[in-house]
């Protein structure tokens, strides 16, 4: 079910990259024009303050590089121009088998969607998603992924694995990016004694996903000190983080206003 080398290769220069609307946030007013960042311009602020973006950025950003190295992928995506859109995409190895790949899901691998397949199974597997082992099953144009997580708990996802036409996709992607959200999020891959776990910043308040179970953590009180400790797991520029929060708690005390 893994993906051969070359794919492999370009998902690995992914796996320090969160997930997180705190970049929307900060870049929404800085923008004139569009909100959707170009690629070249992630880069730029990847370099400057170790930021990435929404599940959009990273979709667009996966498959320019997957573009460059010569290897076919194109985006999915579902409830697109919506509150709820998710997007990800699916590559294609030499051999025409399709991979889903999904950062925004902060997944640790791509996995193989083609039940066709000599290598395809529809048992749990381990080493694809933090905390929790999956089960592949597609359906047509669809992919469910089950996910059974620690004391018998389980969730599931349904994927529509049909391509989005690019127009489209850069359209649902300039809506998201207008779109803001209530409570700052921010979801990345961190080490957690002999497996990768999945850390999570949301409203504030963070939890540490593991296959021993879920972990809340200690209340942080303050935009700075949420700064200083989401610095220290995703390596974020301090200043952009409280930049960016500080937009997160504004808008939350007019909302409760």
């Amino acid at each position: 079910m893994i993906a051969p080398k070359p794919i492999i290769d370009v998902w690995r220069r992914f796996d320090d990259f969160p997930m997180e609307t705190l970049t929307k946030a900060w870049y929404f007013n800085k923008a004139e024009g569009n909100k959707q960042r170009h690629v070249p311009l992630m880069k730029e602020h990847h370099e400057q303050f170790g930021i990435t973006g929404n599940c959009f950025d990273l979709a667009l950003w996966l498959l320019d590089v997957f573009k460059r190295e010569g290897i076919e992928a194109y985006p999915i995506g579902h409830d697109l121009h919506t509150e709820d859109a998710h997007v990800a995409v699916v590559v294609k190895d030499e051999s025409g088998k399709r991979y889903l790949c999904d950062l925004g899901d902060q997944w640790l691998n791509p996995v193989l969607i083609d039940s066709e397949c000599e290598d395809y199974s529809n048992e749990l597997l381990d080493g694809y998603f933090p905390a929790a082992r999956v089960q592949v099953l597609p359906q047509h144009h669809y992919l469910k992924v089950i996910y059974h997580r620690p004391n018998e708990k389980w969730s599931e996802q349904v994927y529509d694995t049909r391509a989005v036409v690019m127009e489209e996709f850069l359209s649902a992607a300039e809506h998201s990016q207008n779109v803001m959200n209530k409570a700052p999020l921010l979801e990345c891959r961190i080490p957690y004694k002999k497996e990768i776990a999945h850390w999570e910043f949301y409203n504030w308040e963070s939890v540490v996903s593991t296959t021993e179970g879920l972990h809340l953590q200690s209340k942080v009180d303050g935009v700075e000190e949420w700064a200083t400790k989401i610095h220290e797991v995703s390596g974020y520029d301090r200043e952009f983080l409280i930049e960016a929060l500080e937009i997160y708690k504004k808008r939350g005390l007019v909302e409760r206003g």
